[in-house]
């Protein structure tokens, strides 16, 4: 028995209603994403090698919006309709060890993760490899857990230390690893960097293996306005073993030690 005409325009109501809820629904979902990513957290991954040990090649991690308030970077596609920054109760300026997602100064498209070691006013300059802060000596101390294959460069050159970053008064000075090969390189010996107001000053954890704001032309001061957000926690990380399409590799490639793991 054939179907009446009028089952057939029931039908085809009933498969537009469905096709109109699922478009509703992604809609709705990419809004949410949107949202999220602009006012709470935004996933990056790390591509090179400047942040090791702190951050390994493969690492995905998320970023903090609302740590450092918010600015036209904190936007999709960095949408100039507002400039400066805006603080809220819950946020604040970054401090010295906070490890920062940045737009490059000299390239807003780029993102930079660095740590930030220099605060607006500060005298920041390196002698025979140690970091100076305001003329005081920040402390290192050798750390052989500290070094790590993944840095691009081998065991057998690199030099561990712990480095005790002061965090202002008040607070206990953040410990955390750095990576060196010498004390005699390109930017272990450099002029007294002055940071200028609402400007930051970052480094990476691999000393030697890094173009940061020690870099004047590259990278330079980092402004308030270029500051994305604060790197807190790992949510997933691999090695770099398995291709995409090599799914029967994907469980040995994954480095379950760092997955959830927090940010220092």
């Amino acid at each position: 028995m054939k179907p009446s005409s009028g089952n057939k325009v029931v039908s085809k109501r009933k498969a537009s209603g469905g096709v109109l809820e699922t478009v509703k629904t992604v809609v709705y979902a990419v809004l949410i994403a949107l949202v999220v990513r602009t006012v709470a957290y935004e996933p990056f991954n790390i591509p090179s090698g400047s942040m090791v040990p702190t951050l390994l090649v493969g690492d995905y991690l998320f970023v903090s919006k609302f740590s450092f308030g918010y600015s036209r970077y904190s936007l999709p596609f960095g949408l100039p309709l507002f400039s400066g920054r805006i603080y809220l109760p819950f946020s604040h300026a970054p401090e010295r060890g906070d490890v920062t997602v940045f737009k490059l100064p000299t390239d807003p498209s780029t993102d930079y993760i660095k740590r930030i070691v220099g605060l607006p006013g500060d005298r920041i300059q390196m002698r025979h490899g140690d970091l100076y802060i305001n003329d005081q000596l920040v402390p290192r101390r050798p750390d052989d857990a500290c070094r790590n294959d993944d840095a691009g460069i081998p065991m057998t050159l690199q030099q561990g230390y712990r480095e005790s970053l002061p965090r202002g008064p008040g607070k206990a000075a953040l410990d955390h690893c750095i990576i060196k090969v010498g004390d005699d390189g390109p930017l272990d010996n450099t002029p007294v960097y002055e940071v200028p107001p609402g400007h930051y000053f970052g480094m990476g954890d691999n000393r030697d293996n890094s173009q940061d704001s020690r870099v004047l032309s590259a990278v330079g001061y980092i402004p308030a306005e270029n500051l994305v957000g604060k790197a807190q926690f790992l949510f997933f990380s691999t090695d770099g073993t398995a291709r995409w399409w090599e799914i029967w590799r994907w469980p040995f490639a994954i480095r379950y030690g760092r997955l959830l793991h927090g940010i220092n």
